[in-house]
């Protein structure tokens, strides 16, 4: 996938549980592992907000693109 979500390095430096994480961004535990996994399609751009505000960090913090084949 050519689009990578780090959201697992920034809940790592922000030493945010997934259970809280989750919580305050108003996702499910579930939908979260599917966007730390990789799995996810698409993502609203609602939720992007409430997760950069949450976390205190920009889209690109999260969000990354490597071409396919790297």
């Amino acid at each position: 996938m050519p689009v990578v979500v780090d959201l697992d390095v920034m809940l790592a430096r922000r030493k945010m549980p997934v259970g809280e994480f989750a919580a305050a961004v108003g996702l499910s535990p579930a939908n979260v592992a599917v966007l730390k996994n990789g799995r996810a399609k698409a993502i609203r751009f609602s939720t992007l907000e409430r997760i950069c505000e949450v976390l205190g960090c920009q889209p690109g913090d999260i969000l990354r693109w490597e071409p396919d084949g790297s």
